[in-house]
């Protein structure tokens, strides 16, 4: 593929980042935000699809649960190498092939999307719009290359945050369209992000580069998948990021299940947890530059399994208010959770070369090349803790005909969470870099 290829890029060079290299950086940020957004948008396309499938459709709770739980699996299992195609192709390529390919997943729900497609068929597509889940981790990873270690935390946060607004955006087209037109018009929720999906495209054709000395690290990749700090910082980001996303995809068809909410009134609330959860993820980071991402992700978990617990009780007592309450706490709590684990990561390893006896820029450098190898690694198991929830919900609906089993489980999960973080990384800390040491100043 043909591209726009930078040869040298020095963006820890202050004066190459102040003539030249900001410039360039916040113009591929920009469009990378808009790329990953409208993946995130398909990627949960069907939390908004299964609104509009009413009885004429023959699919039972179970079924939709399956939907959207197969959606959330392929998503997972395409961020790795997702994570590994920038340095293959290119950041401005392989932006320009990942929102492209968003066309498939939504031409083909444009043309089955009614009554009498076959479950099947239905599954096939559900796992398509799976692709859309890939486009964090190579955003992630390409905008990771072109900021300087004193900008990263900003402006991974600024994607990251921009990327995951692009779920509760496709809800409010999907409540849009059905108090206006009703849910017998699923389509024209397709056809608004059909001309998106192009603009993306053309955007990143027109305005992003590759660059030339962004290369795959293979030992590093292997280093981390042998680091147990990569595996401790997967388990907690099923519990921050996978509830995040399995809560964005499962709330409305909880709320109908479970509540008889109607398509309408569903819809009408299901964006605002994800909104929330998205908008204060920075918040999340900026605590944990503060206070140290493991405090702050320690008392997450611990205020995450209160809301459960207040869910529960409302889920038992069928009391709607609470359970709005206590699952829209919950989606906040995922938001900073999201940054307070992300920010532990470079923090960990850099830690670890300190104390494998480096310093200076030999063990900034050490850090950032692993802990850019196990950000894609986490944040692929993460998102596996979408698809344990939506199969939770749907064994506790087929089994018991509400969710409360389900959040009895996510509560004991989050007991772990808590006791792992207290275990490995407040009880006996490993020595922990200083904001200067990471080499950016205070903010």
């Amino acid at each position: 593929m043909a591209g726009r290829w930078i040869e040298t890029w020095e963006p820890e060079d202050e004066t190459f980042w102040r003539e030249k290299g900001e410039r360039v950086a916040r113009r591929n940020l920009w469009f990378s935000v808009l790329s990953e957004h409208i993946g995130f948008s398909i990627w949960t396309l069907w939390s908004v699809m299964v609104l509009f499938m009413g009885p004429e459709y023959g699919i039972d709770p179970a079924g939709k649960f399956f939907l959207i739980s197969t959606a959330t699996l392929v998503g997972a299992l395409v961020r790795v190498p997702y994570t590994f195609a920038v340095a293959r192709f290119g950041g401005r390529n392989w932006t320009i092939f990942s929102a492209v390919s968003l066309l498939v997943p939504t031409l083909a729900a444009f043309w089955v999307m009614e009554p009498g497609t076959s479950y099947a068929t239905f599954v096939a597509v559900a796992a398509l719009t799976g692709i859309g889940g890939g486009n964090f981790a190579s955003s992630m990873t390409n905008i990771n290359a072109f900021f300087p270690l004193r900008r990263k935390g900003w402006a991974l946060g600024l994607n990251a945050g921009g990327g995951n607004i692009g779920v509760p955006v496709v809800q409010l087209v999907g409540l849009l369209v059905i108090g206006t037109l009703g849910a017998s018009h699923p389509r024209i929720v397709l056809g608004v992000y059909i001309p998106l999906i192009v603009l993306a495209g053309a955007c990143a054709a027109l305005y992003m580069d590759n660059l030339r000395p962004v290369k795959n690290d293979t030992g590093a990749a292997l280093e981390a998948v042998r680091d147990p700090h990569t595996w401790i910082m997967a388990t907690l980001y099923i519990g921050t990021f996978g509830s995040f996303i399995g809560y964005s995809f499962a709330f409305g068809l909880v709320l109908q299940t479970q509540f008889g909410r109607t398509p309408l009134q569903a819809a009408s609330l299901t964006f605002i947890g994800p909104l929330l959860g998205s908008l204060i993820r920075p918040v999340g980071g900026r605590l944990a530059d503060r206070y140290g991402g493991a405090r702050i992700t320690l008392a997450t978990f611990a205020a995450m399994a209160a809301a459960t617990g207040v869910v529960i009780q409302a889920s038992g007592n069928a009391s709607l208010p609470v359970f709005l309450t206590g699952f829209t706490a919950l989606f906040v709590l995922t938001g900073l959770g999201n940054g307070s684990t992300y920010k532990m990561i470079p923090g960990i390893f850099h830690a670890k070369a300190l104390a494998r006896g480096l310093d200076g820029e030999a063990a900034a450098a050490h850090g950032r090349r692993l802990s850019g190898a196990a950000m894609g690694l986490i944040g692929a198991v993460g998102a596996l803790g979408g698809l344990a929830i939506n199969l939770a919900f749907r064994q506790s609906f087929q089994a018991t005909g509400t969710g409360t089993a389900a959040f009895w489980s996510f509560l004991a999960f989050y007991g772990v969470c808590f006791t792992l973080t207290w275990a490995v990384y407040l009880r006996r800390p490993a020595p922990v870099p200083t904001r200067a040491q990471l080499g950016y100043a205070e903010v």
